[in-house]
């Protein structure tokens, strides 16, 4: 019996991938709201990585960030569930040592080890976020990083929070967990990593940058 290949996986049961299959290329033509902001985070996991690194991307979209890093690191693997966005991603002229994957975040970790993942805005489309956090930590080399960026949806005003409930149930935003700040934090902290960064990049506080290092012993205890 063959082997399944990763862009095999996930999408026909997923209702997340289905979604962004669905609006992939809306999504790809949409423009960057705060360019400022996208260079500055660029500009930031660039000087974090070097030039030995092994990288993984969960969550890569239409693979522009990917494109962007790639170079600072050794391999560079950018994958998503969505296999529209894999699609447009891989259609994109990229460095050589960037491979974009249809793959789940379980199965693309299961690849490791690393020496830093990034997740981009998607740790709030997770099911199990402490289950996910879990498995980064164990396939990251000791002093390895997770470098997130992630909306914080339970702490933006009601009526922006209702904005986005009327409009998942009309199927025209993805789902998504109601996750706070507080909750992320605590979240990084219990699976084991050390918080070395947060800031806001950009003018919404509800959508932090978060830096975070699986330390390089193990506190005994």
């Amino acid at each position: 019996m063959p082997d399944r290949t990763l862009d095999e996986r996930p999408e026909r049961q997923d209702p997340g991938a289905r979604f962004w299959n669905r609006f992939a290329d809306r999504y790809a033509a949409r423009p960057i709201k705060d360019e400022a902001a996208y260079e500055a985070l660029l500009a930031d996991v660039a000087g974090r990585l070097h030039a030995t690194d092994r990288v993984l991307e969960i969550g890569c979209g239409t693979g522009g960030t990917a494109i962007r890093l790639a170079p600072h690191a050794a391999r560079f693997t950018a994958t998503d569930f969505s296999s529209e966005m894999v699609r447009i991603a891989k259609a994109k002229p990229a460095p050589d040592n960037l491979r974009f994957e249809v793959s789940d975040a379980g199965a693309a970790l299961d690849r490791g080890p690393f020496d830093a993942v990034c997740a981009f805005n998607v740790l709030h489309l997770v099911d199990d976020l402490p289950a996910l956090l879990g498995r980064v930590h164990a396939r990251l080399q000791p002093g390895g990083l997770l470098i997130s960026k992630t909306w914080c949806f339970a702490d933006l005003a009601f009526r922006l929070r209702l904005l986005f409930a009327v409009l998942r149930t009309a199927g025209l935003f993805p789902p998504a967990k109601s996750l706070g700040l507080t909750e992320l934090r605590q979240a990084i902290l219990d699976a084991g990593f050390e918080i070395i960064d947060q800031r806001v990049l950009g003018s919404r506080p509800q959508n932090p940058y978060i830096v975070a290092r699986k330390p390089l012993l193990a506190v005994k205890s």
